[in-house]
């Protein structure tokens, strides 16, 4: 059997995403300190989030959301300076640099000689296009694929478009609810990469007993994952 498609999620994978979000939750829980505690702010905003999944998507425009729905929700009449506060945010979370994370650009140019590589991600579109732009990594993908939610169905459809089915396609990434166990079930291989930030709603356990899945240290270990998953 010879592999032909290599996925790999965007975010966290590639480049900092999570760290970004972290530190303009800081800078939320500072805006509204005369309002709230820290832990009851961050509580409450972590259940926004959840409740707007089905509404808004992910991404920075339903981050940005979210917070304005806390920021309404603790502050009341007294909200408008923090929600313009709020708004600069997002712009500027919208406009961050990209730096691929270490070793994704070697890594990538290995596997895209041997492999069709194509970015499976969630978020919003127009966030996403332009993070792979800034990235300078586009040129080494075959595809790049932005869908609102990753499923076994998600994955077989996408493994079918780009390459011969999940069955001879890995799914590369962070997060084990969204790259490792859907992609598994979907009947691909997958290797998780853990980041050193994980946002709750992305937290799973990790599979027992599953040939196909591995846990990596780094991105530079993929390569000869790859190779071991598929000798032919």
């Amino acid at each position: 059997m010879r592999l032909t498609t290599v996925g790999v999620d965007a975010d966290d994978t590639l480049w900092h995403h999570e760290t970004v979000f972290r530190l303009t939750q800081d800078r939320l829980a500072e805006l509204l300190s005369p309002f709230a505690a820290e832990a009851d702010l961050r509580a409450h905003l972590a259940e926004v989030e959840a409740r707007n999944l089905r509404f808004y998507g992910y991404g920075v425009k339903a981050f940005t959301l979210s917070m304005i729905e806390t920021a309404l929700a603790f502050a009341g009449d007294n909200s408008g300076a923090v929600i313009r506060e709020i708004l600069a945010a997002g712009r500027e979370m919208l406009t961050h640099p990209i730096e691929p994370l270490p070793g994704v650009e070697a890594t990538l140019r290995t596997l895209a000689d041997r492999y069709r590589l194509v970015v499976i991600t969630k978020g919003d579109l127009l966030d996403q296009e332009r993070k792979v732009a800034a990235s300078g990594l586009g040129e080494l993908f075959s595809a790049v694929e932005i869908v609102s939610e990753k499923t076994a169905d998600t994955y077989r459809r996408l493994f079918d478009r780009h390459g011969a089915g999940a069955a001879r396609a890995a799914m590369i990434g962070n997060s084990l609810r969204s790259d490792i166990l859907p992609a598994l079930e979907a009947g691909a291989f997958a290797a998780h990469i853990p980041y050193h930030l994980t946002w709750a709603h992305e937290a799973a356990e990790a599979p027992i007993g599953q040939p196909r899945f591995a846990e990596l240290p780094s991105i530079c270990e993929v390569p000869a994952w790859l190779e071991r998953c598929d000798p032919g």
